[in-house]
């Protein structure tokens, strides 16, 4: 089976190699694309070395499956290019997310609705990955009627660049800047461009995806997404008010048993959710499990997880495995 990875020197299709390394997807051949700036230079990939191609190039080669991580736009360009030749395409841009005739998956929850036919599947965003796998399954046992979410996300959501503006401000060297403002010691309340109804993409995002992946718009989303300067993992607080009431040791039974969710949530020996903690892990992780006192069935969890791996390459991954064992490649 031919892969082809798209944007493989980039900052999630360099965590995609990775993750693709560790994991047991039948490859039998590694297509890594970059840009032309990139193009024929070499990777090692398994002990094996190959040579980076460009996009043409790559649909030339017609490979099974396509995982992209290059931009929105090189998606829209490039995705349906791939598709026409018979590849499925796995985009983690927000190219095709709210595309109506494309399905949005996170496996664990919604895998089902995949079938052969699906030539372009969306990568949720990596905030709403974190945020429906803890919901999902509490969803289903109490029914979500309102979600409050407060984010509290690492500059590697942004890439390389703000990486970057983050490492120059703790050494104290003027630098190109990835923000309009220092990040260092500080917290913007600004994720991705602001929009006429004053919240910014990555709150939207936050509004609309988990609608689609749960397939429900009974409950409704609001959001504040803010950057902090951590260099990786994203937390999330999260208030949720269900229609019905809630045990909370059910609540930890739930989560315990959800595939792919860890809680740790000990507060007599400090033991709760951290990037730090998270970094470089699969897992999401959910703790600080108490109950709104100031409102009726309603509860507060906080959720972390390594927005570089769960929310975005390992996810991808994950959807490429799902089509494979499902034989929907």
């Amino acid at each position: 089976m031919k892969v082809a990875v798209v944007g493989a020197t980039g900052m999630v299709g360099t965590v995609m190699l990775q993750v693709l390394e560790e994991r047991n997807l039948p490859i039998t051949e590694l297509i890594p694309v970059a840009s032309e700036k990139s193009a024929g230079k070499k990777i090692n990939f398994k002990g094996k070395q190959y040579t980076i191609v460009t996009l043409a190039e790559a649909v030339k080669m017609s490979p099974e499956i396509a995982l992209f991580s290059a931009g929105g736009d090189t998606s829209l360009e490039w995705a349906p290019k791939f598709a026409a030749v018979g590849t499925t395409v796995i985009d983690n841009s927000s190219a095709w997310r709210m595309d109506v005739d494309k399905k949005l998956v996170v496996p664990e929850i919604n895998g089902d609705v995949l079938s052969a036919d699906d030539k372009i599947i969306a990568n949720p965003n990596c905030s709403t990955i974190q945020l429906v796998m803890a919901l999902a399954p509490l969803h289903k046992r109490y029914k979500m009627k309102r979600v409050v979410i407060s984010t509290y996300q690492s500059v590697s959501g942004t890439g390389v660049k703000a990486v970057k503006q983050l490492v120059n401000e703790e050494a104290g060297i003027e630098g190109e800047m990835a923000y309009p403002h220092k990040i260092g010691r500080n917290a913007l309340p600004h994720c991705d461009v602001f929009l006429d109804n004053g919240y910014t993409k990555e709150e939207m995002k936050l509004v609309k995806e988990p609608k689609k992946i749960l397939n429900d718009s009974s409950f409704s989303v609001t959001a504040t997404a803010v950057r902090i300067p951590t260099a990786g993992g994203h937390s999330e607080a999260v208030n949720v008010q269900f229609e019905n009431d809630f045990d909370l040791q059910e609540v930890r039974e739930i989560l315990n048993n959800t595939p792919g969710v860890i809680v740790q949530d000990d507060l007599k020996n400090n033991v709760y959710p951290m990037p730090v903690n998270a970094h470089n892990k699969d897992e999401v992780f959910v703790g600080r499990i108490r109950r709104d006192e100031s409102q009726e069935n309603t509860l507060n969890l906080w959720i972390v997880a390594d927005n570089l791996r769960k929310g975005a390459a390992t996810n991808t991954v994950q959807i490429a495995e799902y089509l494979v064992q499902h034989r929907l490649v």
